[in-house]
């Protein structure tokens, strides 16, 4: 078998024709291939990428959530959160990014693919932990990296750095309990040094 790199104009033409109307846009930027398609139709999607002669991407090698809340400010409008998969097809040496937009924005949600790809599983449960986005079908979808306990999605735009609540050992109690944050939030100023030679510089 021959192993060969498809360049990104030649691949565009091919996930376009295996994707047909499920593609809302596709284009080539700084080099790399990138396909939005809409959540309803994932599934689809994921199979069709997989499975297609051309496309035979047999490998998601990521998966991440997306807040966008901050992007209006440079031109971009739309839902708040989103998905972003990464594709590798080890048998064609090529790569695909796939952005998903999940339509609601107080409860994010769009279907599994851990049916199609399996390496998915713990990059969704760390999207639903970091994020709060849900993926309906996922079999065990549980945080991953933040405590059972916690409260709230950390990597959201609008999360407090400080977080909402705290956990400290109570030795009265004798036991782990949770208490709202004493943290006192604070600016930090960086040191600023105005030496003409500093460190040797001219």
């Amino acid at each position: 078998m021959t192993v060969y790199a498809v360049n990104p104009e030649a691949l565009q033409a091919v996930v376009s024709a295996a994707l047909g109307d499920k593609v809302l846009h596709i284009g080539v930027a700084r080099g790399e291939l990138s396909v939005d398609v809409a959540a309803t139709n994932l599934h689809q999607v994921a199979l069709a990428l997989r499975d297609t002669p051309g496309c035979q991407f047999e490998q998601l090698i990521d998966l991440c959530g997306v807040d966008y809340s901050d992007y209006k400010g440079v031109g971009r409008d739309g839902p708040r959160f989103g998905v972003v998969l990464h594709l590798l097809s080890v048998s064609l040496n090529q790569r695909l990014r796939v952005r998903v937009a999940a339509p609601d924005d107080d409860l994010p949600m769009m279907p599994s693919v851990t049916a199609v790809w399996s390496s998915a599983n713990w990059f969704e449960r760390e999207a639903f932990d970091l994020f709060g986005i849900v993926f309906e079908g996922h079999d065990d979808l549980r945080r991953i990296l933040t405590d059972y306990g916690f409260i709230g999605h950390p990597f959201r735009k609008d999360f407090p750095l400080s977080g909402h609540v705290e956990m400290r050992y109570d030795a009265e109690n004798r036991r782990v309990v949770y208490q709202p944050v004493t943290i006192e939030p604070r600016e930090i100023t960086p040191r600023i040094i105005r030496e003409d030679n500093y460190g040797g510089l001219h």
